[in-house]
């Protein structure tokens, strides 16, 4: 049997450590029941499409590419020269 004074208490206090530090938030979290999930969702489209977007040298550009990756539009294609959007049109 393991003596108290040998007992590994780092995890434990590295444990501590850490809800004390996240206090505020697991209190909001329970009073609210938010989450951050939409906004690490947005988070990764703008990741894709910074990555998408390597090697233009204008923010405005980049930009551009952010709202076409995050909107999911239906661009034209040589197979589909009319895309759904202007079908009604």
């Amino acid at each position: 049997m393991l003596r108290r004074e040998t007992l590994p208490l780092q995890p434990i206090k590295y444990f501590v450590t850490l809800v004390e530090s996240h206090w505020d938030g697991i209190i909001a979290w329970h009073a609210n029941r938010l989450s951050n999930g939409l906004l690490e969702g947005i988070n990764s489209l703008v990741q894709a499409a910074k990555a998408r977007a390597r090697g233009y040298r204008n923010k405005n550009k980049m930009i551009i590419i952010i709202y076409l990756t995050a909107a999911k539009l239906q661009l034209p294609t040589v197979t589909n020269p009319t895309p759904a959007y202007m079908s009604s049109r």
